[in-house]
């Protein structure tokens, strides 16, 4: 009986229509962004006080090789440290990682960091986001058709095992990949990936989506990045309690890719913008991606992650000048209402 009450269930979704939401950019928002792009040089948005020594920043909150693993990221288990994984962890920053030249360039950098959000659609605003130093990517946002609305150009990607693109589109030969760690199995994932040994049969069965069998860039293009980004972002900026055990998920305490990503910029970024970031939960048949039709309603379906808390902390990062919000899905200061 249960097994068709299910089946009942599955076969009611499918064939649950609803009205397609009639996308369209508003001309005045698009107009202000053009007459706004000259006052964006330089950005007024964070600003360190002198130019942050790149090289370093780098090496304390993306690992490299045969650095040494502080005491206090064995304190918490993934995400928020590597409990448990030590072993694990030091066998995969005995792996070959070189800084390029372009990381080592002296210089104060704007980063840009790209979110996926639908606001990004129709804006044109690739040829900006090509223009900043550092243009920081998330999860498989793709590029391609997607050009003119969120540029070519990759410096990194960070991303997870379930949220890495099937296919590897960045062209860009700077590009670096940035693992985020989750849970111990993306370890064991972002290593077969930097030695091009694939999935192992018994690592799928830990991940909830289908995951890349290969990421094509060399070895040294892979960085993991410190977990103590995740936890300062969770326990010091988003003020969330201290992480407890559970036996199945998480409190609503995990930081979404796209706040942890910010927390990154700032770090490393002399100068930080967003792009695509910010959720119109009013309007819920509103896309939630730049490139797909799905509704931003899954948001509010997720339990991990805290939105209104992180909608709060951005807008408040934007309205008092930290950081500047491009495409005003988080603050548009630029709009008319």
């Amino acid at each position: 009986a249960l097994l068709v009450l299910v089946i009942s269930f599955l076969l009611l979704m499918q064939t649950r229509t609803e009205e397609p939401f009639q996308f369209h950019v508003n001309s005045a928002h698009k107009q202000v962004r053009e007459a706004q792009r000259s006052a964006l040089e330089p950005l007024q948005a964070f600003h360190h006080e002198s130019c942050l020594d790149f090289p370093s920043v780098l090496q304390k909150y993306l690992f490299y090789l045969d650095q040494p693993i502080p005491a206090q990221l064995l304190l918490y288990p993934p995400p928020f440290g590597f409990k448990g994984l030590k072993g694990k962890v030091e066998n995969l920053l005995t792996l070959p990682q070189s800084l390029s030249e372009q990381e080592a360039a002296g210089k104060c950098r704007r980063c840009v960091v790209v979110g996926n959000g639908g606001v990004l659609k129709g804006l044109e605003l690739g040829q900006q986001i090509d223009s900043f130093h550092t243009v920081i990517r998330l999860n498989s946002g793709p590029l391609g058709k997607h050009t003119g609305d969120v540029g070519n150009r990759t410096s990194i990607r960070m991303s997870y095992p379930e949220g890495t693109p099937l296919r590897w589109a960045d062209t860009d030969p700077h590009s670096v990949f940035v693992a985020v760690i989750y849970k111990g199995v993306d370890l064991s994932w972002i290593s077969g990936m930097i030695r091009k040994l694939g999935v192992t049969f018994w690592d799928w069965f830990f991940f909830w989506q289908r995951v890349p069998q290969e990421i094509p860039l060399d070895p040294s293009r892979f960085r993991l990045l410190n977990p103590d980004v995740l936890r300062q972002t969770a326990l010091d900026f988003l003020e969330y309690p201290k992480p407890r055990w559970r036996l199945w998920g998480w409190d609503q305490n995990v930081p979404t890719l796209g706040v942890t990503a910010l927390s990154l910029a700032s770090l490393l970024c002399d100068e930080v913008s967003l792009a695509g970031f910010g959720y119109n939960l009013s309007q819920q048949g509103a896309p939630l991606h730049y490139y797909d039709s799905l509704p931003t309603r899954v948001m509010q379906q997720q339990n991990m992650h805290n939105v209104d808390k992180e909608t709060q902390f951005l807008h408040r990062l934007v309205r008092e000048g930290v950081v500047s919000d491009l495409t005003g899905g988080i603050h548009c200061s630029f709009c008319s209402s």
